[in-house]
């Protein structure tokens, strides 16, 4: 069942019990709350994927735990790494070309993934189930089956997981026109919409931007220092194309789900958070996207109706895409590729937010003292730990155990979201899931479509 937004009798009440405890605890926001001490007596961290955004995890991760090993399996990427962080004046990390020896180290406490998505669940569960906690970045799974995997495996093994969707944490920003600074709009954005500020029928526009479209690509022998095969890991086997891997593995079903689970999953996640939702998901999705080899090409080939060695090498995600997501308590969020922003409307009032700040009547309209009650709204949110620094809240709840601002549970809920835009576009019609049972009924198509075919040796066992 979908969790009440509280009125706004309850949201004030509520702040007011936060005030005592706040008056109460020696802390700020932005406050460092965790202490450095000795590199011996900080945990042992490994950065599992170290290219692009996963060399930028590994060294956050670096600034609070004892940075043992990298791995990565372009060698280069994890030699360029290693190297910076020794530039740190840090002992330069083991290096790596198989996550496996990574997680067989004893002395390795946490690990950072930073791989492509198709790697991301096997990856993690394997890592939990040899005794680490994990921080990955998003979108978690490449599909609906995986994240039903992931969340088994982090009951099973009670560790702490981090989904690297930084929205939950940071970005600050300052108005001049009200020369306030607004810290962590999107929390603060969500706190507003949970107060029944907007109104008690609540719309959220995910607006995200749209996919790359290229090719038809050449293909080549693969470089050197790269282990082709180990990198496409469960997706089809391949000749190798530049275009397929670094950033651009986003334009590509079989590693990824395009802008629509990518960027989509950042400002979902927050309009999910927001609506009420995020202990349910979504219900229903409709939509249409423009995809480059066309829907029923793609249709056909995630059905495995068609071999991959029949499609052209190209990029083919969907390039534009316009979705209706209904949460159970009958909120909508109306996903689409239009300008990078975050909409959040209601009877009451409409607000837009994103990294570049939060605006709309019902921000302006605050009072000094609303704005005190709206960070106390913002810290409840946050479980009681501070705001500020995304891996530090990772590193906070390893220490006492508790669960991360940007947890499994309610990521798999945000992701599925993006996942059911994307497998509604594929079919062309409305796709309704029943939460239970986490089927689609009555509809075989949709339910092929929650999950892919994976290429032995690399299917996920767990």
């Amino acid at each position: 069942m979908s969790r009440p937004r509280s009125p706004r009798r309850t949201f004030l009440k509520r702040s007011a019990t936060l005030a005592g405890a706040a008056a109460a605890a020696p802390r700020s926001f932005g406050r460092n709350l965790l202490p450095a001490g000795p590199l011996g007596d900080r945990l042992g961290v490994a950065a599992i994927g170290v290219g692009g955004r996963g060399s930028h995890v590994g060294n956050q991760a670096a600034q609070f735990g004892n940075l043992l090993a990298c791995c990565d399996v372009d060698s280069g990427n994890a030699q360029r790494f290693a190297e910076g962080i020794a530039k740190q004046n840090r002992r330069k990390p083991d290096l790596y070309d198989d996550y496996r020896k990574v997680l067989d180290r004893k002395d390795i406490d946490v690990v950072t993934i930073g791989t492509p998505d198709h790697w991301h669940t096997k990856i993690a569960a394997e890592a939990m189930l040899a005794g680490k906690d994990v921080y990955c970045e998003k979108p978690l799974t490449l599909t609906m089956a995986e994240g039903q995997t992931i969340c088994r495996v982090v009951k099973q093994t009670g560790r702490v997981f981090q989904v690297g969707t930084q929205q939950r944490s940071e970005y600050d920003y300052h108005d001049r026109k009200s020369k306030r600074t607004h810290r962590f709009v999107f929390l603060r954005a969500v706190a507003l919409a949970r107060s029944g500020r907007l109104g008690t029928k609540l719309k959220a526009i995910s607006s995200v931007g749209g996919a790359s479209s290229g090719g038809p690509f050449k293909t080549l022998p693969p470089p050197k220092d790269l282990d082709w095969d180990f990198w496409l890991g469960q997706a089809p086997q391949v000749d190798y194309a530049p275009e397929r891997r670094g950033w651009n593995f986003r334009w590509w079903f079989d590693y990824s789900g395009g802008q629509v689970t990518d960027w989509g999953v950042h400002h979902t996640d927050i309009a999910i958070w927001a609506l009420g939702g995020e202990e349910t998901g979504i219900v229903e999705a409709e939509g249409k996207g423009d995809f480059p080899l066309g829907r029923e090409t793609m249709r056909n080939y995630l059905l495995g109706k068609t071999p991959v060695s029949d499609l052209p090498v190209c990029y083919n995600v969907a390039r534009t895409f316009d979705c209706t997501l209904t949460l159970p308590n009958g909120n909508v969020i109306q996903l689409t590729s239009g300008p990078n922003e975050l909409i959040l409307e209601g009877e009451k009032g409409r607000i837009r937010v994103n990294r570049g700040g939060l605006h709309g009547k019902p921000v302006e309209d605050l009072t000094d003292a609303e704005m005190q009650e709206l960070d106390l709204e913002v810290r409840r949110l946050y479980r009681g730990k501070e705001p500020g620094s995304h891996m530090r809240n990772f590193f906070e709840c390893v220490k006492d155990r508790s669960l991360p601002v940007s947890d499994v549970f309610s990521h798999a809920n945000s992701v599925n979201a993006c996942h059911m835009a994307n497998i509604a576009m594929l079919l062309g019609r409305k796709v309704r899931l029943d939460p239970k049972k986490q089927s689609f009924p009555g509809d075989p198509e949709a339910n092929v479509l929650m999950g892919r075919k994976q290429r032995a040796p690399y299917t996920i066992r767990a």
